[in-house]
């Protein structure tokens, strides 16, 4: 029907069933994979369409053709998180801990089933006007790494990744994708509390070298000063430099930032008023 949006792993566009006139998210990648490729290529894809849980966005079907790769996805009709920053550039405390827990759901239905998404950031984290919050592109990561397609926004995903998967020498050689989805959760909830991203200044403008320095040589970055306690140590737990040391996400789910007011889920609804794909 129209153009949802596009970035390094494709376009995406609202297409409509035309029996049910229910409503679906198109999302085209191009690929330029070899033939040993392909049956990796088919076993991630397969994995997309498995994948059933209420807080990571359902794969209903697939295609493979022409140098394509098409996926019929559920709509998220609020957008992005990415989105939700451009309009109200921070987010409280109560808004961050609920987006956290319905992320961290989706986290621990991925590894225990254990897929990794390698790519945890504001723009693949999407939203519904059920206040629902949702993992997106999922396996859309190793797709493309397996493609050899080439990816134009690197430096945008480089400032989520974690210290070992820039450099995994330096932590015995072993990288731990569960443990480095856990960093990228850290560092997305920072981003949300402060409105940029954590390793640059305000305004700063990123580029791959100042980035991968950063993040491997010097402290993770904290929560503002003037934090809840409970967020401080949520924060520092999910950006341990040694991987070994972050919770898992089903951990991370009982921390007291995701459990102070109960467990009860916080209204979302003043976030998304005008907020509409």
């Amino acid at each position: 029907m129209r153009p949802l949006g596009h970035g390094s792993s494709g376009k995406v566009y609202l297409v409509q069933h035309k029996a049910t006139e229910k409503l679906y998210a198109l999302k085209v990648i191009q690929v330029k994979h070899e033939p040993s490729v392909s049956k990796q290529i088919l076993t991630e894809v397969d994995i997309l369409r498995r994948a059933n849980s209420p807080y990571v966005v359902r794969c209903y079907g697939s295609g493979d053709k022409g140098g394509q790769i098409s996926f019929v996805l559920e709509y998220m009709d609020r957008g992005s998180l990415a989105n939700v920053l451009e309009k109200h550039k921070a987010l409280g405390e109560p808004y961050l801990a609920e987006v956290a827990r319905q992320v961290l759901n989706g986290l621990h239905y991925l590894h225990i089933n254990k897929i990794v998404h390698r790519d945890i950031k504001p723009s693949n984290l999407l939203l519904n006007h059920k206040q629902e919050v949702k993992i997106a592109d999922f396996g859309v990561s190793t797709i493309l790494a397996s493609t050899m397609a080439p990816c134009t926004s690197f430096v945008g995903t480089c400032a989520y990744m974690s210290p070992e998967r820039f450099d995994p020498d330096s932590h015995g050689g072993i990288y731990s994708g569960y443990a480095a989805d856990i960093w990228s959760l850290g560092l997305t909830l920072l981003e949300c509390a402060t409105g940029h991203c954590p390793f640059l200044s305000q305004g700063e403008k990123a580029d791959w070298p100042k980035l991968m320095v950063a993040i491997c040589y010097s402290d993770p970055p904290s929560a503002p000063a003037d934090s809840s306690p409970e967020f401080k140590d949520f924060i520092s737990k999910c950006l341990q430099k040694d991987p070994a040391l972050r919770p898992r996400a089903c951990s991370l789910l009982s921390h007291p930032f995701i459990t102070k007011d109960n467990g009860s889920s916080v209204d979302l609804s003043v976030l998304l008023q005008s907020m509409s794909l």
